[in-house]
């Protein structure tokens, strides 16, 4: 392994000069001489010791992504395209910016507490976040803390949200301006606070706008991968009158898209699907997608840019941003 004393034996330095270099002191340091430890970390393939550095620095360059959307035993969060895409360019913006990312699911209040004494963390990222017993235990953290598609609001914490109400009842508005009035609603489990309900409650407000009766009959509420599509699909064979379903993520359109297949009906002849969030499997199904698109990666790139202000310590006026949505049309939606 390439050592500090195999920089300055190769530059003729003293290894004190080739770590001020390393660790960014450098003020008496001529710029030839930086350029020729530079250029020998390169030629030698010298990997820094992170851990020995965080000692010295206070700060170990890694931020954490704590998930805390918990899937069956079978699956795991990162098979939804949704949650790679933002990961992705978090990471990608961090990488730039001379960070690091570590993933982590946590489950419990415990086990967050667990991870952050074992793991020496710059700050965190979390998704998936709701005002409960774990969220309780991170408000004492005293580390930066970015909140991805939470509806907490508080001053604590910085948050990167979407507008999921107003992007559902686009959707919704949608499909009745295409003459659709019984419209069914496909989701996982929706619990109160979340993305999942603001989804919802946009579906409610836009049926509510042109007097079309809610009912929680054609509320469909089941996991997002296949066998549960399934599910919805055995479902919606029970209400044959049903001529367009809104759900509330593309995995989980394609999904029930497979099912009615499987089935014999047809989308959009039979049924009508519009999706949400646009990943790039809505454009590979068939028929390809309607949804309603949102900026994963433009939500990651806002998400580092909170981050990187807390960490230098800069004093935010604004703690918040939220996205907006936009309709993209395909072909699983027809005028009736």
């Amino acid at each position: 392994m390439v050592t500090i004393r195999d920089i300055a034996k190769e530059t003729g330095v003293s290894p004190t000069t080739v770590s001020n270099v390393i660790h960014g002191i450098s003020g008496r340091v001529s710029a030839e001489t930086i350029q020729n430890i530079n250029d020998a970390i390169k030629r030698l393939g010298y990997v820094p010791n992170m851990s020995a550095r965080s000692l010295v620095s206070s700060s170990s360059k890694v931020i954490g992504f704590v998930n805390h959307v918990i899937v069956k035993d079978d699956r795991n969060f990162m098979e939804d395209p949704f949650h790679s895409a933002t990961i992705g360019a978090i990471e990608s913006t961090l990488r730039e910016n001379g960070y690091y990312l570590m993933l982590r699911t946590v489950e419990t209040a415990e086990e967050l507490v667990t991870f952050l004494q074992r793991w020496n963390m710059d700050g965190l990222f979390f998704t998936g976040i709701f005002k409960d017993k774990f969220y309780d235990s991170m408000v004492g953290l005293n580390i930066p803390v970015v909140l991805i598609d939470s509806y907490i609001h508080t001053p604590h914490f910085c948050n990167v949200g979407l507008e999921d109400f107003n992007g559902s009842c686009d959707a919704t508005r949608y499909l009745i301006s295409k003459g659709h009035r019984r419209i069914g609603f496909a989701s996982p489990n929706i619990k109160d606070g979340g993305v999942l309900q603001e989804r919802f409650l946009g579906y409610k407000a836009a049926l509510a706008e042109v007097a079309i009766p809610f009912d929680r009959s054609i509320v469909f509420q089941q996991e997002m991968d296949l066998e549960s599509c399934r599910k919805v699909c055995d479902e919606i064979c029970k209400h044959p009158d049903i001529t367009g379903l809104v759900v509330s993520a593309d995995i989980m359109a394609a999904g029930i898209m497979t099912g009615l297949r499987e089935r014999g009906i047809r989308v959009p002849e039979d049924i009508s699907v519009i999706g949400f969030d646009d990943i790039s499997l809505a454009q590979l199904v068939t028929p390809p997608l309607t949804t309603i698109h949102q900026d994963m990666n433009l939500k990651g790139r806002l998400a580092v840019d909170f981050m990187l202000q807390l960490l230098a310590g800069k004093t935010l006026q604004d703690t918040e941003v939220t996205l907006s949505t936009r309709l993209i049309e395909r072909e699983s939606v027809r005028q009736l």
